[in-house]
């Protein structure tokens, strides 16, 4: 089965923050979903961040779900875990290098 393809356009720093998962080793990225994904599915994403052009493809793995109507209010969608590649680590730097100070604030996030 082909992965199925998704475009994520962040548009500034505080979704990014909400949206990155710095917990995943090579980094990772939420995206808000209605689609049903299990864990371990494929997923192929286009990834534009704030005041960057390019759009980064990421061949990710879902690694985290939060289902329809959750407890917390968090949105519905889907984490994926960053590959472990030179691509992945190149992005997950520019990510961290996007947040600087964001990256250890306390506020809350889609994931953990």
């Amino acid at each position: 089965m082909r992965p199925s393809v998704m475009q994520l356009t962040i548009k500034d720093r505080t979704a990014l923050q909400a949206a990155y998962i710095p917990a995943f080793k090579d980094g990772g990225i939420f995206c808000t979903t209605s689609r049903d994904y299990a864990l371990g599915d494929e997923l192929y994403v286009l990834l534009t961040l704030p005041d960057d052009p390019q759009r980064h493809a990421v061949a990710g793995i879902v690694a985290w779900v939060t289902p329809e109507n959750t407890p917390s209010k968090r949105a519905q969608g889907v984490g994926i875990r960053f590959p472990s590649d030179q691509k992945s680590v190149l992005l997950k730097s520019k990510i961290e290098a996007i947040l600087g100070p964001l990256l250890i604030s306390d506020r809350s996030s889609q994931t953990l």
